[in-house]
């Protein structure tokens, strides 16, 4: 791994633990259908995947059922009016962006979430400082391909071999080696239906604070 001049992070399950919300915009669709909640523990795990996760979970729809666009702009509408309800930034993520800027290195967000919903939740959740943010629908690809990672690096100025992503999902793992640049599994997040052992990423952490150590490890050499 090359020592790290920029930090790109995924948001969902990475800088911030938005599954309360996205959960409450399933349920809430559940009832509507006169449907009991689903359980959160039993849709956590999806939160990630957005709304292909989380209405597979809550109604065993997937995109290539006829249903799914119909459930889809549901469950978008839902969430987008209430969508920093109890979304909150994970424990100790504050720190580790202080300690991110005390080290001059810069940071910015890539996440698979569209504009509408990243361009407000950012600053909510106190995010504003970003380096750069990329939404979903910022370049014509979402994450596992690489266009938003290196769209990323080109806004920042820096190599993508010199860029560090973090994120909780497999399919971050794979933008990141895409993209050239090193991959952090964080094992704080939701982490989807498989474990981040079979990822292949350079670095499994499991907390904020590990990952801030790590990095000042790796540029103190």
């Amino acid at each position: 791994m090359q020592n790290p001049k920029a930090i790109l992070f995924d948001l969902d399950g990475t800088l911030a633990d938005t599954a309360p919300d996205l959960a409450a915009a399933l349920n809430k669709m559940r009832e509507t259908r006169h449907l009991l909640p689903a359980p959160y523990e039993s849709l956590r795990q999806y939160a990630s995947a957005g709304a292909r996760g989380l209405i597979g979970a809550g109604f065993g729809v997937t995109p290539e059922n006829k249903e799914y666009e119909a459930l889809k702009t549901e469950f978008l509408s839902n969430y987008e009016s209430a969508i920093n309800v109890r979304s909150r930034l994970f424990e100790h993520v504050p720190a580790l962006l202080t300690g991110l800027d005390e080290l001059g290195v810069p940071w910015g967000i890539v996440t698979n979430k569209a504009a509408r919903f990243t361009d407000p939740l950012v600053p909510l959740l106190g995010l504003q400082r970003s380096g750069c943010t990329i939404s979903g629908d910022t370049t014509p690809h979402p994450k596992p391909h690489p266009a938003p990672l290196l769209e990323a690096a080109k806004r920042l100025d820096i190599a993508p071999s010199y860029c560090w992503y973090v994120g909780d999902d497999l399919r971050d793992i794979q933008a990141g080696h895409a993209a050239g640049m090193a991959t952090i599994a964080a094992a704080w997040g939701y982490c989807g239906a498989t474990e981040p052992t079979h990822w292949r990423a350079d670095a499994i952490l499991d907390s904020p604070l590990e990952l801030l150590e790590f990095i000042r490890a790796k540029l103190d050499r």
